[in-house]
């Protein structure tokens, strides 16, 4: 049985079914999981940044928009990855020990990232919640009116001082249900982390498998290597004791035949 290093084939072609292995297609999904560990690190330094304004005179609606954004836009990320480390767990099935190992560390990279983006993730949205239902403060939008003898013109001036207060009430509730829609959708886009770590296990211990098996089947091949070596060495033992006896029979066939010719010259001389 021949061995083909870095050829990216199984150590036995009978015992593994194709599906459809492309060294191309290995190259581009690593590099993928690569770039988007490292884009989940980016999102968790935003999410950090966030939260230290959160509650302060730095937090804005621009802000609390962003967090958004990054949510959904990192949740993206996370699902291509997750399908990316499927795909190529398929692959590795044909893969040595050497790239199933480096599968495994991006795996447990990613993993990693994604906790540490999760718990932050959940960090920002509590502290939102906590800062975002306050007390509506109306004394911005008091107004007054100077006083005047005539009694139509401070009524006119009441009734627009009512109608103010109105529209400021109305306009601070419309921002608190835009906030607590704003909250909704964030809960709505907490990642189901738990899930995809019990998927990433999965595919981490059917890897493991896969590596044992490797392992496994090279080890008979150093065998079954280590035997055939044995074997070779018997024989070219008893070839050499072959042909040293060989040697032996036709030195002391000449030797007979001298002895032969001697004694016939002698004899007729």
């Amino acid at each position: 049985m021949a061995y083909m290093g870095h050829n990216y084939g199984a150590t036995d072609q009978r015992t593994v079914p194709d599906v459809g292995f492309s060294p191309t297609e290995l190259y581009s999904l690593t590099e993928n999981i690569t770039t988007n560990i490292y884009a989940i690190n980016a999102s968790w330094k935003s999410m950090e940044r966030a939260a230290k304004h959160i509650g302060t005179n730095k937090d804005t609606r621009e802000l609390r928009d962003q967090v958004q954004v990054t949510q959904k836009a990192t949740n993206n990320v996370v699902t291509q990855t997750s399908r990316d480390i499927a795909r190529i767990a398929v692959l590795m099935k044909r893969g040595d020990k050497e790239q199933k190992l480096q599968i495994e560390k991006l795996t447990t990279d990613f993993k990693d990232a994604l906790r540490r983006y999760s718990d932050m993730q959940q960090s920002v949205l509590q502290k939102m919640k906590r800062h975002v239902l306050q007390d509506v403060d109306f004394d911005n939008y008091r107004f007054e009116s100077d006083e005047d003898e005539d009694e139509q013109i401070a009524f006119v001036k009441q009734d627009q001082l009512r109608r103010n207060e109105q529209r400021a009430l109305e306009f601070e509730q419309g921002i608190l249900l835009e906030r607590e829609d704003l909250i909704q959708k964030l809960e709505g886009d907490i990642l189901d982390v738990n899930q995809i770590m019990r998927e990433l296990g999965a595919l981490v211990n059917q890897q493991g498998g896969s590596i044992d098996t490797i392992e496994n089947s090279i080890e008979n091949v150093h065998g079954n290597v280590g035997l055939g070596a044995q074997e070779l060495s018997r024989a070219s033992s008893y070839q050499n004791k072959y042909r040293k006896k060989v040697f032996f029979i036709l030195l002391l066939a000449i030797i007979v035949v001298i002895i032969l010719i001697v004694i016939l010259v002698t004899k007729y001389s």
